[in-house]
Parts: structure tokens; C-alpha cells; sequence
């Protein structure tokens, strides 16, 4: 018998030609979306991400494409998460330093090139972590001169933690789940006076994730300049929902009635997403979330992520941890004239999804997936821990022939 995978059809989505709420412009709009992709890309070693298409994987799957945005290699971080943590310190620190007294533009630039160090390496930023964002924080810290401490909890692999060390940021493990860790980053930061880079919106915590929020539509706003017709359908990782939402977002300015199908993944332990899908409302799911697709084993949404996806995604899929792995083999070994991409758990669960979805036809049809459906898959993240996946896929990514 095939591995778990279920969908959930959100019955409150904004009809097709509702406009993007204008009650999120500040925080969320096309403007603030536009200057992280101005600044981010005007950083040392950007350069797009490859769209790659799968087209002998979608004739297998009765699907007319799909496209694959790889994000293995994105400022070679190994995931798309180097691209808001970063952005999410950089417009921290710029704040500090406002609120410290310096007036005018601070660049990245000019914090790279070690002005206003007195200040800066005074600040310390922190973080809870699965792995990727953590990465991010601590690479961005690095980069711009101040001080990082990065907490993981009881389930991140060594590896993941070794690669945060390497850029320079401190790591302390802590009991407890992802959230636990979120908690406790919290409690730290407030008695230290740290400043917390987090992606979990609350009420009174909403501007640095919308910070990494307008980090991620860079992945979007790519696509947008990449791809040539609009794809009927999107799928994209939830965890807390900052990725999910920024991408719903994006397309939806952009292409306003045009825009796909918004599909969010989840793993079955951790959908949290899909559990608000279906109430209406916000449901945060408690108990054992952990799922070797690290960075979605997350059981609570975040308020800024919801806000988006309460009427701007279509669906959710979720899928056992079986299907992950499926889904990494098979982009390691493809069909036909599809390259072999190394592609993480995450990376995995997505095209572990599709694959899953036709082997279930009733399932596939609720989310209007047929012969026609062009896909856009997002490759969140590659070989981020090559020991796990090693032992998923049965070949070291170097092995991997792209």
C-alpha cells in the first residue's frame, strides 16, 4: 500500500479576480517586494536560480509540464532561506543603527565594508532554526558585522548544526520541538536584548517577518521574469508559511486573475496549514511534528503567512515523510531527457506529492490537475545535509550527475 497523501480545498479562497488585500500593501506590497529584490540582488555572488523543466517526469504524470525552481545553489547556502534571514538582519541592523543615532541611507555596502563596526558588532541577532534559516542568519550576520546565536532543537541533524558554526554563529541546542526552540529564542533575546530574525508572526511581531517574507518573493519575482506563460498550478512548502505566503503573494499582484492554483505541501505530522484550511481560522497542531523534511516540522502558522493564505491559497496537499524520499530519488534519477537534480527533503516532498497525486486520480482531479496543468514546483533546498541524504537517496549528491 502507497504511503498517506490527502488534500484539503480552502472553501474561504478570494474569488479569482479579488485584488491582492490592500490591507497588507504596507507590510506586503509590490513596492516592499521590489526593494528586497533591488537590494538582494545587488549583493556579491546573486544571480538567478535555474528554472528547469521536467517535461519526460510530467508525461509520466499526466501533466502538460513542470517546471522546477531550483534553489540548491542560491548564494551558496544550499536553499531559498539564504535569501530572508540575510535580508531580515540587514534591515535589522539598519534600524539599530537609526535608532543609535545615524541618520541617512545605511547600505549593505557600507556595513560590509566595516562602517559603523563600533555599532554593529555591539548587536547580536538570534534564531531558531531547523537548519536553513539559521544558516541564513548567521551567514547575513557575518556578512554585515554583528554577532549571531542560532538555537536548534532536539531533531536537528549535527550536520545542519556544524554548517551554521561554520559561518561564525554560536549554536545551543535546547529541548522541545521547532516551536519549543521559537519559544525559547524569545525568552532568550527579550532578557538579553537581542534582536530576534524569526519568520512566526504574531500580533506585536510582524516586521521582521515581513522583512524575510519580502526576502523570499525574490524566488517569485524571478519566475515571473523566467517563465514564459503563467503556470496553471504552484505548489510550495508551508512550514510556518513565509516562503507559501510570499510567492501567493507576488503572483497574485502580478498576475492578479491569471494567477495558478495555490497549492501548499505538508508533511502529515506537521499541517498545521491544512488543520487552518479546513477550520476557517488559525489551528496550531501540538505533539510530535518532527518529519525528515526539515524546516516544515512546524505546528504553528504564522499571523502574516495566514493573512495571505486564508483566501489566497486554493488547496493543500498533505504527504507522509515515504513520499519525500520518493520524490528525491527520482529527481536523482530521472525519465528521459529531464536532468538529474540533487534536490533536499523538502525539494523532494513536492515532486513526492505530484508523484502521489496520480496514483490517486480522485485527488488529483480536486485540484484540477490534468493533461493541461503546468506546474511550478519550488526546489526549496539541496543536499543541505548530504549524510541524510545520502541514506535517502542511496548516492552522495557529488554523485548526482546535473
Amino acid at each position: 500500500m502507497d504511503p498517506k497523501v490527502d488534500i484539503v480545498v480552502n472553501g474561504n479562497k478570494s474569488a479569482a479576480d479579488a485584488p491582492f488585500p490592500a490591507s497588507l500593501d504596507a507590510t506586503l506590497g509590490p513596492g516592499m517586494f521590489a526593494a528586497a529584490l533591488r537590494e538582494i540582488s545587488s549583493w556579491p555572488g546573486y544571480q538567478q536560480t535555474p528554472l528547469r523543466h521536467l517535461t519526460s517526469l510530467a508525461g509520466e504524470l499526466g501533466l502538460a509540464d513542470i517546471a522546477y525552481k531550483d534553489e540548491a545553489d542560491r548564494f551558496g547556502l544550499g536553499s531559498f532561506k539564504a535569501l530572508g534571514g540575510a535580508y531580515a538582519v540587514l534591515r535589522c541592523l539598519e534600524r539599530a543603527l537609526r535608532d543609535a543615532g545615524i541618520t541617512g541611507p545605511v547600505t549593505a555596502a557600507d556595513l560590509t565594508a566595516g562602517r559603523y563596526s563600533d555599532i554593529v558588532s555591539t548587536i547580536t541577532v538570534t534564531s531558531a532554526t531547523d537548519g536553513n534559516h539559521g544558516r541564513s542568519v548567521a551567514w547575513g550576520a557575518r556578512l554585515f558585522g554583528c554577532r549571531a546565536v542560532v538555537f536548534v532543537h532536539a531533531h536537528v541533524s549535527e550536520g545542519r548544526c556544524k554548517a551554521i558554526e561554520a559561518y561564525g554563529a554560536d549554536v545551543n541546542r535546547v529541548p522541545g520541538n521547532y516551536d519549543d526552540s521559537v519559544r525559547h529564542a524569545f525568552e532568550v533575546a527579550a532578557r538579553e536584548g537581542w534582536f530576534v530574525v524569526q519568520d512566526t508572526a504574531t500580533a506585536d511581531y510582524r516586521e521582521i517577518p515581513a522583512d524575510i517574507t519580502c526576502g523570499y518573493g525574490v524566488i517569485a519575482s524571478e519566475v515571473i521574469e523566467q517563465i514564459e506563460t503563467p503556470p496553471t498550478h504552484v505548489i510550495v512548502q508551508a512550514g510556518v508559511g513565509g516562503v507559501a505566503s510570499a510567492i501567493c503573494a507576488r503572483f497574485w499582484q502580478a498576475w492578479g486573475a491569471a494567477r495558478p492554483r495555490f497549492i501548499v505541501l505538508e508533511p502529515a505530522n506537521a499541517a498545521s496549514v491544512s488543520a487552518s484550511l479546513a477550520a476557517g481560522h488559525r489551528v496550531d497542531v501540538t505533539g510530535d511534528t518532527d518529519t525528515i523534511m526539515a524546516g516544515l516540522a512546524c505546528g504553528e502558522v504564522s499571523e502574516l503567512a495566514w493573512d495571505v493564505l486564508a483566501t489566497g491559497a486554493d488547496a493543500a496537499v498533505i504527504i507522509d515523510d515515504a513520499w519525500a524520499a520518493v520524490g528525491m530519488r527520482r529527481l536523482a534519477e530521472p525519465l528521459g531527457s529531464d536532468l538529474a537534480i540533487v534536490g533536499g527533503e523538502c525539494s523532494g516532498g513536492a515532486i513526492g506529492a505530484l508523484i502521489a497525486l496520480s496514483r490517486r486520480p480522485p485527488l488529483g482531479a480536486g485540484l484540477g490537475l490534468d493533461r493541461a496543468s503546468r506546474v511550478l514546483v519550488i526546489g526549496t533546498e539541496g543536499a543541505t545535509d548530504p549524510a541524510i541524504y545520502r541514506e535517502l537517496v542511496g548516492r552522495a549528491p557529488e554523485d548526482v550527475a546535473t
